[in-house]
């Protein structure tokens, strides 16, 4: 039992140097395990930042030049979403200028529209927005709907006030104010809003392609590597644990700078409990893992991983949900972001580090990394088996008669 133990950690300790000593010698799969971890977060959140859409152009068509229309011009200018600047002498010049993008919104006040107001009655005023960015458009909607509550407030405030003058005392201002507290984003931030899921999305994309183009350099440069299929190879398992092992020392400190010191260096949301974050990521890098070892079955060569990343990066970020809730989404689509470990491990990251959910409070997606850790790691089993290995040693065969014969 004794040797039999000793022969296991020998096996481990064996494939364990062999996949640390292709990854140092490989520039790619270096790049992959430690470029596009620690560099890509910093880009991505520089790129972000600042966070909101502030002071975007608006012109402004005033048929109606009363001295509410102005004061309704100047609070929409005085907010930090929308920048007057200037007045446009009908609608059509305002669209010349939206076409010619000088601007990026139109506000259109009706002739009438003091009027309509000074007799109780209510006032329509047109916004007309460029929705091509979202973030704009959201940035006039939250202006004017702010604007339009205050100055409906103060003007209900002032009618009752000339019909009661004692209730001046008591209904001021906005009677029914709407207070919004974004929850694990208060700064309603873009930046804060998306990054925490693509920190996930990286991490799940690096593990997937630096193992994958590991399976690409093995049947690509066999011999170049120091890999010999024949020298005391041990069993899959082992060797599918070494190399997991071996993957895991390399990924260890990258983990820890994506989910704690990116958010750190960038004030990002950081209400979750590390230990227990950390425990939530275990499933996930061994579903990726198993990811990573079943698509070494479609690498023949190593460049054919950038052909995998181009085709799955996009559709990950939307299957995972940051862009489309998964709820809303069509049932063949949700049911294939669910064999994503990204889609799991984005939900339950997002909840537990920006709204401070412990792992009790993300159990489904914790339990369902799991399954999909023990599915892909079956998956990788059986493509190591019939089709990785058979194909190295294939390829080592071919790369020691073509020595033989060049000597």
């Amino acid at each position: 039992m004794r040797k039999r133990n000793k022969s296991i950690i020998r096996q481990l300790f064996e494939v364990y140097c062999r996949e640390f000593k292709l990854v140092i010698k490989d520039p790619g799969i270096v790049i992959f395990f430690l470029f596009l971890p620690l560099a890509y977060p910093v880009i991505y959140s520089l790129i972000y930042n600042p966070e909101v859409v502030r002071d975007v152009k608006m012109v402004v068509v005033d048929n109606d030049r009363s001295s509410i229309s102005r004061e309704l011009v100047r609070n929409l200018d005085a907010t930090q979403e929308a920048w007057v600047i200037g007045y446009a002498s009908d609608l059509a010049e305002a669209r010349h200028a939206m076409n010619s993008h000088e601007c990026f919104a139109i506000l259109e006040i009706p002739d009438g529209f003091g009027k309509h107001i000074g007799r109780g009655e209510q006032a329509n005023a047109m916004m007309y927005c460029d929705a091509s960015l979202l973030l704009r458009y959201r940035g006039f909607l939250v202006a004017t709907t702010n604007v339009s509550q205050e100055m409906g407030a103060e003007i209900l405030a002032e009618k009752i006030n000339e019909i009661a003058p004692l209730a001046g005392t008591i209904a001021s201002g906005d009677i029914m104010p709407i207070e919004n507290i974004s929850m694990g984003n208060i700064e309603n931030g873009f930046d804060s809003f998306i990054m925490p899921g693509v920190l996930i999305l990286i991490l799940h994309q690096c593990i997937i392609l630096a193992s994958g183009m590991a399976g690409g350099a093995k049947r690509e440069r066999p011999g170049l590597i120091g890999y010999d299929p024949y020298n005391e190879q041990p069993s899959i398992l082992m060797t599918m644990a070494g190399q997991m092992l071996c993957y895991i020392t390399i990924l260890a400190l990258p983990i820890v700078y994506l989910t704690h010191y990116v958010p750190l260096m960038f004030s990002f949301p950081m209400a979750g409990d590390f230990p227990e974050m950390m425990m939530f990521l275990v499933p996930m890098v061994l579903a990726c893992l198993g990811m990573g070892f079943m698509v070494q079955g479609l690498v023949w060569e190593r460049e054919s991983v950038f052909v995998i990343w181009v085709v799955t990066s996009v559709v990950f970020l939307f299957l995972s949900g940051l862009t489309w809730p998964r709820y809303a989404m069509a049932p063949f689509w949700k049911a294939l972001s669910a064999c994503v470990p990204a889609t799991w491990g984005v939900e339950g990251f997002i909840k537990m580090n920006t709204n401070g959910a412990s792992l009790a409070q993300v159990s489904t997606a914790y339990i369902n990394l799991w399954i999909l850790a023990a599915v892909y790691l079956t998956g990788a089993y059986c493509v190591q088996r019939w089709v990785v290995r058979p194909a190295v040693m294939k390829g080592y065969d071919a790369y020691e008669k073509t020595r033989a014969e060049s000597i």
